[in-house]
């Protein structure tokens, strides 16, 4: 997966975060699982890792995001939100 991610600036703590897979990802189920996924990854990573204020975008890749292992897309999202960070 792809992941962005911006600072607000606007005071706002709300973290906020989108989802999109390309017709690259697979036919619509395919896409439609691969956003599952992301969902599912997001709602376990972004409440400990996300800064507060930030708006993310969690981006399916073609071939990868729908079956890749579940642990190494939590991975994943853990490490994109360091480099996001400026740890990584």
């Amino acid at each position: 997966m792809m992941v962005q991610g911006r600072d607000r600036r606007d005071g706002d703590a709300t973290i906020r975060v989108g989802f999109t897979c390309s017709k690259k990802v697979g036919n619509a189920v395919t896409r439609n699982r691969a956003k599952r996924r992301l969902r599912a990854v997001a709602r376990e990573v972004l409440p400990g890792l996300a800064q507060p204020g930030w708006d993310y975008v969690l981006i399916g890749r073609a071939g990868e995001t729908a079956v890749q292992p579940y642990d190494a897309l939590r991975r994943d999202l853990a490490q994109a939100l360091g480099k996001l960070r400026g740890q990584g």
